[in-house]
């Protein structure tokens, strides 16, 4: 065994009498206590609403300001973004040091390793990024070639196939453990997938290849195979802090061990309450499990909220307390007063939606602006009903989950350029843009690729090679174009002009109805171009934080005031609203039908509900239809969710929905309109009298169980739909 010599700490002046930062008067008692932390492993148990952000950037300005380098500090999120905008209000903070902290992903924390170690494992260095689509894509070329598709019986097709795999990898399960838990149907083809998913790694590798998980599982496999460059990287993380800890899966658990091993200082913050990506391989017994992984784990707790009112935070404690494996913990806030979440039971999804929508107006008028709302759902085809009704009513809403841009086909039919002079290799892009030109099927461009991948010579030179002239000028145009972008001397931004340059007239002949909204993207892409200095890192971008916005998923912009947000409760977490509706809260919806047979399963849909509950601000209401229709059986009586059955009034106030006959119905094909708007589709809304009633246009009111509060609405019929 080594020797090992304790270094005594150095002489330095007392911390107190340094400090530029009056962090106790900045801080709450419990987060001052995770800020100003001593080294070592530290849990912080961050509950909804607590200042965790907050705490962080607190604790990245601290360890700066006593004397930590700040390129030796380690700071991992679940969106580039987010790390982006903590170490942003650090500087901020204190000054500019803070900005030369390492903060990003888990994965473009080991892209950055792997760029400089992949050799040593079998991998090019500048090996390129699958995509998800992509990943399945190959899986797909592999499964025919391995002649799958021809089995007697259904074999899985290639999306779920890479589905299979990546919860192997992420899991840390056996393929066999996979498929009996969640893919029983397909378990007489263990073997088969087995030698498929060998196939898949070595073609990956073969062709510089990685997709989303091999940037964490190979990071693994590096240090395991070079314990010398984990000692090196180990050694470069003095401090290492995680943020959204209780959403980490069983790879980046080992890799928070394997940064820390050097010096053991790692601080994770997290909620077990908000562990609700178990579907994306988030594994919750990670933040459970963190004292046993770091002996000597101090567990620290942030409690006081400052985003809802104390009523509802009552009822997010009550619901959270059925959890079977929970830290215990009370969130308490200043705001002590409020009105008490309400449980609506609808008598149909009609009578649900017009609540939704009459409440919103209601609100609106006194001064509620509709972002400032949202409606939340399990999933998202529960929202269907709702979006008709708002839409007929000319209520502006946007849903959360649209195409991202480099999601959508003309920008990676782009991007497979650029990946192809970035790495001859990768054989996934060249069948990809290969497709695009006149006269190449699969087979000719399975042909080329095999010819161009296994070249001698540059794989971009025509000359002296047989083509058919069915494509040869084509070609020629294509491999000129990409000789050029390969070059080092071009700037990027005009590589990508000049990759879309050449790509326009293919997609004008390519999506011709829509070519021009294409076009804007392409705009778009290449203005991106503008922000980075070299073609990998630019792709690795892309690959790692997925650009949101497309012209094809935006209308022209319109005066009008911000939409109303529709939203599953999985994309909300980390918002925040001044009023939620929560609707469908039925037993098999929230929680899962799926869910029943699994206890942890029942336990995360707890707390997805708990999530939903504490997006709230001031007003909560909770909604379920008592009777809905299936084709099967008819009209059948619903139950509500388990997990609000039971729930005391005094936390819960029940509001019933009852018609209001005095007001007129508008005939058939009049269009009311919101009171000072000249559109159409807008309903009258009402206010609030004075003895606390919720007066509307007549049609539908809602009386509280203790006759404290009536809302009412226009009926107006229509079974137009709303395609979304």
């Amino acid at each position: 065994m080594a020797r090992r010599f304790v270094l005594k700490p150095e002489d330095r002046e007392p911390i107190g009498e340094r400090l530029t930062i009056d962090y106790a008067a900045e801080l709450n008692e419990q987060q001052l206590a995770a800020a100003t932390a001593p080294g070592g492993a530290v849990l912080v148990v961050a509950g909804a609403g607590t200042g965790k952000t907050r705490t962080l950037v607190y604790r990245v300005a601290y360890l700066v300001e006593t004397g930590v380098e700040p390129d030796r500090i380690v700071l991992l999120t679940f969106t580039r973004r987010s790390a982006t905008e903590m170490l942003t209000r650090a500087a901020t903070l204190l000054d500019g040091r803070c900005t030369r902290v390492s903060g990003g992903t888990f994965h473009s924390f080991c892209l950055g390793i792997l760029r400089r170690y992949a050799g040593t494992i079998g991998y090019p260095n500048n090996f390129n990024i699958l995509d998800a689509a992509d990943a399945a894509d190959v899986v797909d070329v592999l499964r025919a070639d391995g002649g799958y598709h021809k089995s007697d019986k259904r074999f899985p097709r290639k999306k779920t196939i890479y589905t299979i795999f990546s919860a192997v990898t992420n899991r840390s399960h056996t393929l066999e453990e996979v498929l009996k838990a969640r893919f029983p149907q397909f378990f007489e083809f263990v073997d088969a997938l087995e030698g498929l998913r060998h196939a898949y790694a070595e073609y990956k590798r073969h062709h510089g290849l990685m997709d989303y998980d091999d940037l964490l599982l190979r990071t693994l496999e590096l240090f395991n195979a070079h314990p010398d460059v984990e000692r090196q990287v180990s050694a470069g993380c003095r401090h290492v802090l995680v943020d959204e800890y209780q959403d980490t899966n069983r790879l980046q658990a080992e890799l928070v061990e394997r940064f820390a091993s050097m010096h053991g200082n790692v601080m994770v913050v997290g909620d077990d309450a908000q562990s609700i990506y178990r579907f994306r391989g988030a594994d919750f017994r990670n933040i459970f499990e963190y004292p046993d992984r770091f002996d000597g784990t101090s567990v620290l707790k942030l409690e006081k909220n400052y985003r809802s009112n104390q009523p509802i935070l009552d009822l997010a404690n009550h619901l959270i307390r059925k959890a079977a494996r929970k830290y215990d913990k009370t969130l308490h806030s200043d705001l002590k007063g409020g009105e008490l979440p309400a449980i609506v039971p609808a008598p149909d999804d009609r009578y649900e939606s017009r609540f939704v929508s009459q409440m919103v107006l209601q609100l609106r008028e006194q001064g509620v602006a509709l972002n400032r709302m949202a409606v939340l759902f399990r999933s998202s085809f529960n929202s269907y009903d709702l979006e008709i009704e708002l839409n007929r009513r000319g209520i502006p809403f946007v849903k959360y989950g649209g195409l991202k841009l480099s999601e959508a086909a003309h920008i990676k039919d782009l991007a497979a350029h650029l990946k192809v002079a970035e790495n001859p290799m990768d054989a996934v892009s060249w069948n990809r843009i290969l497709q695009l030109l006149d006269g190449i099927g699969p087979k000719t461009a399975h042909d080329l690729i095999e010819w161009i991948t296994t070249a001698d010579k540059d794989p971009f030179l025509i000359q002296d090679r047989p083509f058919s002239p069915r494509y040869v000028d084509e070609l020629t145009k294509l491999f000129a174009m990409l000789r050029t972008i390969r070059s080092a001397e071009i700037a990027l931004v005009d590589q990508v002009e000049a990759a879309a340059s050449y790509y326009e007239p293919i997609l004008k002949r390519r999506y011709y109805e829509d070519y021009p909204k294409r076009l804007q993207d392409l705009e778009h892409f290449v203005a991106l171009a503008g922000n980075f200095e070299t073609r990998g890192e630019f792709l690795s971008s892309m690959a790692l934080d997925p650009i949101e916005l497309s012209a094809l998923d935006a209308d022209p912009s319109e005066e009008d005031e911000a939409p109303l947000i529709l939203s599953t409760i999985h994309s909300a977490k980390g918002l925040e609203f001044h009023t939620v509706f929560l609707i469908h809260a039925l037993d098999g919806i929230l929680p899962s039908g799926y869910a029943l047979k699994d206890p942890d399963a029942v336990d995360e849909e707890l707390r997805l509900l708990y999530v939903a509950v504490t997006r709230a601000e001031e007003n909560l209401f909770i909604s379920y239809p008592i009777l809905q229709y299936r084709r099967s059986q008819g009209r059948y009586l619903t139950e509500p969710s388990r997990f609000i059955q039971g729930v005391p009034d005094t936390l819960l106030e029940e509001m019933e929905l009852v018609e209001d006959r005095s007001a007129a119905l508008p005939k058939a094909g009049d269009t009311a309109r919101l009171p000072g708007s000249d559109e159409p589709g807008h309903a009258a809304a009402g206010a609030q009298d004075p003895n606390g009633v919720w007066q509307g246009a007549g049609g539908l009111a809602a009386d509280s169980a203790d006759g404290d509060r009536d809302v009412t609405e226009a009926d107006v019929e229509s079974e137009d739909g709303l395609p979304f």
